[in-house]
């Protein structure tokens, strides 16, 4: 009997990270100062990018996502949702990315599915200006069905004190700015998969005419990074809070962000909702409040800024790519911050 006989290959682990290894140089950045197989990450910090710094983090996965990819035998994508989720994670609350973590683990590791997965992570680090400064790969025999693995991310970032998002100073009379999502996400995937896969029995390959693409096309789009849309008006003091729109959709997130005395009005009829929200909805037979409370339903980040800013926040926005902004709600004086809906 030996380790390779109880299900773990050290010379595949080896191999992983061989390849691994070149995947995140890609991603490496004037202020890391070690490589891929140290025992720990080391990164410079230059605080003259910053007059007050202060360090932001986030950890988090990509939910059962990841069935999806397993179904479709696709895994260069799911990389991309983790590292974007992170990213946006930290960016409500004022901060840019510095450097991220993963951890990949699986009962029988496959350097080529690794290499895979990383290759997605290292490609949204790069698109993101942040490093993939390190990880972890572990075989663990019995715990994941064959096939079968999971994947989570921790991510660290700096902002300026003055210009962290608080919410603190959000009141009545301020407006919410959605920015549109580039479908689910990486929320509601236990729901979406008792539809699909439970109830009508579809496979990843099944087109769907409504969507205009196969199911497995409509569920593994890659979440939406907004960091490059949004940063600039954080530097400009433009917005007062920004909210994530995950899971638990607008009825969870964006109270998260506003501050005592106040709560929210959003019009439904102000935006587009997305083809894979309808059909899931009409499909599922799904009641539009667990709708809107499981996903983000075509919003992937809602902005709160004040009247007199909304129109040049939308010119800015739409300057840089963002033409689909649109406001879609206000704040209002209430004693708990919650979320109203009005022309469901």
């Amino acid at each position: 009997m030996d380790y390779r006989t109880a299900g773990v290959d050290i010379d595949a682990g080896n191999e992983a990270v061989r390849r691994i290894k070149t995947l995140a140089r890609s991603t490496f950045t004037s202020g890391v100062l070690s490589d891929i197989g140290s025992f720990g990450g080391i990164f410079r910090f230059d605080p003259g990018r910053f007059r007050d710094p202060v360090l932001v983090s986030s950890a988090d996965g990509v939910g059962t996502k990841l069935k999806v990819a397993f179904l479709a035998g696709r895994h260069d994508t799911i990389g991309v949702d983790l590292v974007n989720h992170c990213v946006n994670d930290i960016l409500v609350q004022g901060a840019e990315p510095l450097f991220f973590f993963d951890y990949l683990a699986t009962s029988q590791l496959s350097p080529d599915l690794a290499e895979e997965v990383v290759g997605g992570i290292a490609a949204a680090c790069r698109e993101n200006g942040c490093a993939l400064l390190g990880g972890e790969t572990a075989e663990t025999p019995g715990l994941y069905a064959p096939g079968e693995y999971d994947l989570a991310g921790f991510i660290v970032g700096a902002a300026d004190r003055e210009r962290l998002l608080t919410g603190q100073n959000i009141g009545p009379g301020d407006v919410l700015i959605g920015v549109p999502s580039s479908g689910l996400h990486t929320n509601g995937y236990s729901l979406v998969r008792r539809i699909v896969f439970d109830q009508f029995r579809l496979s990843v390959d099944n087109h769907i005419p409504d969507l205009g693409m196969t199911i497995g096309e409509a569920l593994l789009e890659p979440h939406r990074s907004y960091l490059s849309l949004l940063k600039p008006l954080i530097n400009r003091n433009r917005v007062k809070g920004i909210a994530h729109i995950t899971g638990g959709g607008i009825t969870d997130n964006l109270p998260r962000v506003l501050s005592q005395g106040t709560a929210a009005v959003v019009d439904c009829s102000t935006w587009q909702v997305p083809a894979i929200f309808e059909w899931l909805h009409r499909s599922g037979d799904v009641p539009i409040e667990d709708m809107l409370r499981t996903f983000n339903m075509g919003i992937g980040m809602v902005l709160v800024a004040e009247t007199g800013q909304k129109e040049q926040i939308l010119e800015e926005l739409a300057a840089r790519g963002g033409h689909d902004a649109q406001v879609i709600g206000e704040v209002i004086a209430a004693d708990t911050p919650q979320v109203t809906y009005t022309n469901l």
